[in-house]
């Protein structure tokens, strides 16, 4: 039996290629470079949440068998990757 945080990390992910297949859709019927970039941008949104959710989700998962340390340590570098997206 699958356990439930994997459940929700799987059906994330699904969300999200489906988010990301629809905003494609969408570009394909506007065409027009101006409302891809639109689109584009929401998308940049979904990413980053989704992949915060998805680790916040496994590391509850595995709080027995991951140290604190280690935890802070994890996300630490997803903040790292958050911040080095978002600088010039």
């Amino acid at each position: 039996m699958m356990e439930k945080a994997l459940i929700f990390i799987i059906l994330l992910r699904i969300l999200s290629g489906s988010i990301d297949i629809t905003a494609a859709m969408f570009m394909f019927k506007f065409n027009d470079l101006e409302k891809a970039f639109y689109i584009n941008t929401l998308l940049a949104l979904v990413g980053p949440c989704i992949l915060i959710i998805t680790t916040g989700i496994a590391l509850v998962g595995l709080t027995e068998k991951i140290s604190f340390v280690r935890m802070i340590c994890l996300f630490g570098g997803i903040l790292l990757i958050l911040i080095s997206l978002k600088s010039k």
